[in-house]
């Protein structure tokens, strides 16, 4: 009978993490449950645009750091609008080193990826900006069109 790991022992024992995900905070890049991860423990500080593996209140999380501070990260999710503060070195477990799309595997170190990634941190503010008007605009439109009947 094997006893489950967790993805800690997984990575001390094994030095390498594959699954895939669940959720969409980081869509577009990682579909849920559809793409293959590969995380690997990390050394020293890590970088902007690195997508860590942490642990917060017993969950699992993979998001994108957008800020590096002197003590901690600021880290958001690719389809995020919270940003997450005081993250340190020691809630991070790994860090993503790749994954795969479908049978592609998708090279984090090339300059799409670089691209992908300084572009949508970049583009965040629109991005927020966008879905905010869009959910005033809808609520709106939901008053004009659809009055509740009393």
């Amino acid at each position: 009978m094997s006893k489950e790991r967790t993805i800690e022992e997984v990575l001390k024992e094994d030095g390498v993490f594959v699954s895939t995900t669940a959720g969409t905070s980081m869509y577009p890049m990682l579909r849920d449950r559809q793409d293959t991860i590969i995380v690997k423990p990390y050394e020293g500080r890590l970088k902007k645009y690195d997508v860590p593996l942490y642990k917060r209140n017993g969950l699992y999380i993979l998001h994108r750091i957008v800020k590096v501070l002197p003590n901690s990260y600021v880290i958001c999710g690719d389809n995020c609008e919270q940003k997450e503060y005081d993250i340190s070195d020691e809630n991070i477990l790994g860090v993503l080193r790749g994954f795969y799309r479908d049978s592609e595997e998708i090279d984090m170190q090339g300059w799409k990826y670089k691209w992908y990634a300084r572009i949508w941190c970049f583009t965040f503010p629109i991005r927020i900006g966008y879905r905010k008007a869009r959910r005033l605009l809808g609520r709106i439109y939901k008053k004009i069109f659809r009055p509740e009947r009393g």
